[in-house]
């Protein structure tokens, strides 16, 4: 069976939408599907306005219809709501194909931080268009059961838990590794940018060294603030597992994550837990000893290192890829043998 996955997030780009889409195709092979990706890579792009790591698609008029003639998909999956997104609901809407769709981005978040007017309006305005862009969906794909029931309470129809999961084959503990830096170690791994947050951990006087591991538009400003951290930029495959290793703590300050893939990577390679108790980490580590979740992300961050490093490598070993592209499966099929798109809200 052939699903077609319209996605604006694409490699080169470094982030949890990526990773999952690679993963789920890599484990929907074995289960007897393919998934094809109709991603930025296919069409001209330009840099995205403050993010030009981002990559922003011209989808040529009819394009997307040729190619969903050329395919004869089983199944139509919306992965994000940018350009592609759009063109690809666009063609489904005019020829009358049932897609489901995924709420991987809290951009009311990400807006409020970045535009200077009341975060009231940013947020109303933000919530209404998202909602608008789902709606015709046969469902709508939520990583954890808290991101599930707030859309559900704003609005979304149909929505349908979408779990993650953790290759613990790369990622696993490993007794050799010393990055040579004084302990303990706090580490953070993810996008260098206002929106993860980071200041509340940089901030911090913590004994040991922080480390980042990632790249973004805010590190050049979060380097030069804060000198005594080590920013290793982006890190990938085996020599992200090593650093994920090499750490005592792994520190996930974001408020906004919907799910957070790094979680589950630290936990895997044997590493505790600190963040705030935002719905993604407590959706993710629950009352698990894994974690310390505290609004004093200092004392939480003190509090992980008396946790066992042994229960957060058997928590992690319950999260697998093969369970989540099932689930994935699962979704895209029903929705593909629902019928025609309902009309948009």
């Amino acid at each position: 069976m052939k699903i077609i996955v319209a996605t604006d997030a694409w490699h080169p780009q470094v982030n949890g939408v990526v990773r999952t889409l690679g993963h789920v195709a890599r484990e929907a092979r074995g289960l007897g599907a393919e998934l094809e990706f109709l991603a930025p890579d296919a069409f001209w792009t330009l840099p995205m306005p403050s993010y030009p790591e981002i990559r922003l698609a011209l989808v040529p008029p009819g394009e997307i219809e040729r190619r969903l003639e050329a395919a004869k998909p089983d199944a139509i999956h919306i992965a994000t709501e940018g350009p592609i997104g759009h063109a690809m609901r666009r063609a489904c809407m005019r020829r009358g194909l049932p897609f489901t769709t995924s709420f991987h981005t809290r951009f009311p978040d990400y807006v409020a931080e970045r535009l200077p007017v009341p975060e009231r309006w940013t947020s109303d305005l933000t919530w209404s268009w998202l909602r608008r862009f789902h709606a015709p969906g046969a469902a709508v794909l939520a990583a954890t059961p808290t991101l599930a029931t707030e859309l559900t309470q704003r609005g979304f129809h149909d929505v349908k838990l979408w779990s993650r999961g953790v290759d613990a084959n790369v990622f696993h503990p490993r007794d050799d590794i010393d990055l040579d830096l004084p302990r303990p170690i706090f580490l953070t791994v993810g996008r260098v940018a206002v929106e993860k947050n980071l200041e509340a951990f940089l901030s911090l006087r913590l004994p040991g060294t922080k480390v980042v591991v990632g790249d973004g538009p805010a590190r050049a400003a979060l380097a030069k603030q804060y000198p005594e951290t080590v920013f290793l930029g982006s890190k990938q495959g085996e020599e992200l597992a090593r650093i994920y290793a090499a750490a005592d703590v792994f520190v996930f300050p974001s408020r906004t994550d919907t799910f957070g893939l790094v979680l589950l990577e630290a936990l895997a390679s044997g590493v505790p837990v600190a963040a705030f108790p935002a719905d993604a980490p407590r959706d993710v580590i629950g009352t698990a000893p894994v974690g310390a979740l505290d609004e004093d992300l200092k004392k939480a961050c003190h509090a992980a290192l008396k946790l066992k490093r042994g229960d957060c490598r058997d928590f992690a070993l319950g999260m697998t890829w093969e369970a989540s592209a099932r689930t994935f499966l699962q979704h895209v099929l029903e929705a593909a043998r629902s019928g025609r798109p309902r009309l948009a809200a």
